[in-house]
């Protein structure tokens, strides 16, 4: 029987579960080795899902090393090594290229992965491992009433990118993860994440998280298209960072603030004077 991913996630927690992986409820798992604190993730990518059969596989490579930084980001970590999970196909020379590109630009080596032949479309992992710079590692849980709720840069970009807006084309194709403004933000923040399926949903899954409600000012909310606001808070693949913070804390890279923690009502999540409590609609989800 075929499950969608909530239903898939939640069985995945009955299974035994070290204490590093936060119970699944977070981007990355969390794991003390000695002196040293290790930030774990692994996202995959699918052909006719994340991109098209005719993307430039260039920016394939790119994507599938950023988004998973991003994660990395988002606990104030820096990047170790990467394994990667490759399906042979069409252009892997092209994959190559932009997979150098990216180890590149982000400092970043390749520790090892496997490689596979198969049939039908293309799917592709990779693992990253960073080092935590600071302890404890932010997590999604943590925001606390009074906290205000921010973000580092405005959301929709990748959206207008993806319809083929030449001015946010390399948001949607080559996204930056926001490393150093993560680490820089870790001592500060009380919950932090990437916004990588959507404003509105990622909120939505913090608030969850610690427990509370986020009430959102849409008014605050920086985005690419003013006129789309809806569609902007929606459609996700920005990896701005999303977090919250004392009143009193002082912040070491700009931000908006687009909200304030409140405590936890029949809503997780309010936009305006309307109460969201069904994430289902609210961002992108896997099945």
């Amino acid at each position: 029987m075929s499950m969608n991913e909530p239903d898939f996630i939640a069985a995945l927690r009955a299974l035994p579960l070290h204490p590093g992986a936060r119970g699944l409820a977070d981007d990355c798992a969390v794991l003390t080795l000695g002196t040293e604190t290790l930030v774990i993730t692994h996202d995959m990518m699918a052909e006719g899902t994340h991109f098209r059969p005719d993307a430039d596989m260039a920016d394939v490579a790119w994507k599938l090393v950023a988004t998973n930084l991003s994660d990395l980001a988002a606990k104030g970590a820096e990047p170790v090594g990467v394994l990667l999970g490759h399906m042979l196909g069409r252009d892997d020379a092209r994959f190559i290229e932009g997979l150098r590109a990216a180890l590149e630009a982000f400092a970043t080596q390749l520790l090892g992965g496997d490689t596979i032949a198969a049939a039908g479309p293309r799917a592709l992992g990779l693992t990253a491992i960073g080092r935590a710079t600071h302890t404890p590692v932010p997590a999604r849980s943590g925001a606390k009433t009074g906290d205000g709720v921010w973000i580092t840069g405005p959301v929709g970009r990748a959206m207008l990118g993806f319809e083929g807006d030449s001015d946010h084309r390399a948001a949607f194709d080559r996204p930056v993860p926001l490393l150093a403004e993560g680490r820089a933000l870790a001592p500060v923040v009380s919950a932090m994440m990437d916004v990588s399926d959507g404003l509105l949903l990622d909120a939505f899954r913090m608030a969850e998280a610690s427990g509370v409600s986020l009430a959102l000012d849409p008014s605050a909310i920086p985005v690419a298209d003013p006129a789309r606001l809806e569609e902007c808070i929606r459609w996700g693949d920005d990896y701005v960072l999303l977090f919250t913070a004392a009143p009193a804390a002082a912040l070491p890279v700009p931000a908006h603030r687009i909200g304030t923690v409140t405590p936890r009502g029949p809503a997780p999540l309010l936009l305006g004077d309307t109460a969201l409590t069904d994430s289902a609609s609210l961002g992108y989800r896997h099945g």
